[in-house]
């Protein structure tokens, strides 16, 4: 299954917070969403960072063939999180976490995580407020990373990837939108796009992740494990966040829809 794949959301039912309102809108003006800068920007920062790298294979300074790899090997070492030599180092290797956060071990590890990022953060960003999920963002992620370490504690291979704060983000987003329609793919039904809920296609997600996990004894190659655990997070820092704000109304319908 890919999960969501376009943030056209519908949602029905779903109130908005007194915690979202922002500077009222000039005259003439009609209110509407703010644009999600941060999200913007950490989607930039990923793919700089990636074209910046060795696995990117846009630069030549890094050689190539069995040179690229020994640079690749050596770069995510430094600044991925190595498990083992996180428990053993010193400071330095407790910012690796959040170095780690903006690497990605290939094209489409990259661009992946870049979709779920654009089509889930923006929404998340714009319901928390870009300070409150730039904090969010981070130490979800970091928490992930280190959960993650924590059950591997002996290995010595790097892990890298946003996957742990973006599942934090979909942890955020079941919570804060929970009726809200989004299309999803399913290979045993012949990769048929069809919409559903996210209080369905959410947990359905998280579910797989943690089969995964429990399947998952070799350590280090999918961090199944950092994906429930960010979403669990996600969810439960949305819930402690969010669950106070006072209803002030439905939130608007979405593009093409009417109000209930």
């Amino acid at each position: 299954m890919i999960p969501p794949m376009d943030e056209s959301a519908d949602n029905h039912g779903t109130p908005r917070t007194s915690d979202t309102a922002g500077p009222p809108d000039a005259p003439g003006e009609e209110p509407g969403p703010h644009r999600p800068l941060l999200t913007y920007a950490l989607l930039l920062a990923c793919f700089l960072l990636f074209l910046l790298g060795p696995a990117s294979g846009f630069l030549h300074v890094y050689g190539t063939g069995e040179a690229v790899r020994h640079a690749q090997a050596a770069y995510f070492h430094r600044w991925g999180v190595v498990p083992e030599a996180l428990w053993r180092g010193g400071l330095r290797q407790f910012l690796t976490p959040l170095s780690a956060l903006f690497l990605h071990g290939n094209w489409l590890h990259l661009l992946g995580n870049l979709l779920f990022l654009y089509v889930f953060g923006g929404m998340v960003e714009q319901r928390l407020g870009a300070l409150p999920f730039a904090l969010f963002y981070l130490c979800v992620g970091y928490a992930a990373m280190l959960c993650y370490a924590a059950a591997h504690a002996g290995s010595a291979e790097s892990l890298v990837g946003a996957s742990g704060a973006i599942s934090g983000l979909l942890g955020a987003f079941l919570y804060l939108f929970p009726r809200a329609r989004v299309t999803s793919i399913f290979p045993f039904l012949l990769f048929l796009p069809l919409r559903f809920p996210a209080w369905l296609v959410l947990p359905f997600w998280v579910t797989l992740q943690w089969l995964a996990v429990r399947q998952d004894a070799e350590g280090p190659g999918v961090a199944y494990l950092a994906h429930v655990a960010g979403f669990t997070l996600g969810f439960l820092a949305a819930w402690a966040s969010c669950r106070r704000a006072r209803v002030t109304g439905p939130a608007p319908a979405s593009k093409g829809e009417t109000q209930p």
